[in-house]
């Protein structure tokens, strides 16, 4: 019986010391900036999202009085359909590849909403429109949206990645496969921060 509870003993102190071991090189810390990326990551997803399900019925209410804007028209709902082809997964943020395809297809997306707003400033009769105005405000809410989204995602990046790189828990990170995440680029950065431009006036 004393046998028994002295195994039991040392089995409970050596789970204690590995527990504070693990605690003290990081590991516990990893598991939580590794749930803020996630949690950050998918918020950025779902603001994106948001934003390609106001495109479909922004294009059709613009095409109403934009007859002439096909081309326009038609480079919005491409890019919106390239966006959205990208499979996004918690696994993207481990694949710098698959990361920047994905940064790339929604700033060309940013890109193309901003050409079509910059036309439809030569509609009065769309300007005045209540879908469109709706639409129009909902979309500019939705930048915003996007913009905290992506700070947020880029902060948690940043904690994380520190840790990552920095002495003892890199180690820790080598040794559970913790790798350095990839962020949003300065030069997508500046492509978002001035696009689009949404805000027509009253």
């Amino acid at each position: 019986m004393n046998t028994t509870l002295f195994r039991w003993t040392r089995l409970l102190l050596v789970l204690s010391c590995l527990s504070a071991l693990l605690s003290g090189c990081g590991y516990n810390a990893f598991q939580t900036k590794d749930e803020a990326v996630k949690a950050a990551w998918g918020e950025v997803v779902n603001q994106y999202q948001r934003r390609a399900d106001l495109i479909p019925n922004l294009v059709n209410t613009v095409k109403g009085y934009a007859t002439h804007e096909q081309t326009t028209l038609e480079s919005v709902t491409r890019a919106r359909a390239a966006a959205t082809s990208i499979q996004v997964t918690p696994e993207t943020l481990n694949n710098p590849q698959a990361f920047a395809k994905f940064q790339q297809a929604q700033g060309e997306l940013s890109s193309a909403l901003s050409r079509l707003m910059a036309v439809s400033e030569n509609y009065p009769q769309l300007k005045a429109d209540t879908s469109f105005r709706d639409l129009q405000s909902q979309l500019e809410g939705t930048e915003n949206r996007i913009t905290v989204a992506r700070a947020r995602y880029i902060a948690a990046v940043q904690d994380y990645n520190v840790s990552v790189r920095s002495f003892p828990t890199n180690l820790t990170a080598k040794m559970f496969g913790y790798d350095v995440r990839p962020s949003f680029t300065v030069e997508n950065e500046k492509a978002i921060s001035t696009a689009p431009t949404v805000n027509f006036g009253k």
